[in-house]
């Protein structure tokens, strides 16, 4: 499944590992400034908002397995 999504990105060093799915653009900025709190030097933490393919957990939630990035 394929929808626009608001999404909290883990970085390091320039590049992406790890996306998490955030209900609004306000609720990710508050995990990042929480998660800023705790960051190393080459960790950096982004809001977007973006398109991406999603997969469905077992427990019937949602999380992103592929960014769609224009």
């Amino acid at each position: 499944m394929v929808e626009s999504v608001v999404a909290l990105l883990l970085m390091v060093n320039t590049e992406i590992k790890e996306a998490r799915i955030q209900k609004s653009i306000s609720e990710c900025l508050a995990r990042k400034r929480v998660s800023m709190r705790q960051a190393t030097n080459n960790v950096s933490y982004q809001c977007i908002t973006s398109m991406a393919e999603l997969e469905k957990n077992i427990d019937g939630s949602y999380s992103i397995k592929k960014l769609i990035v224009d």
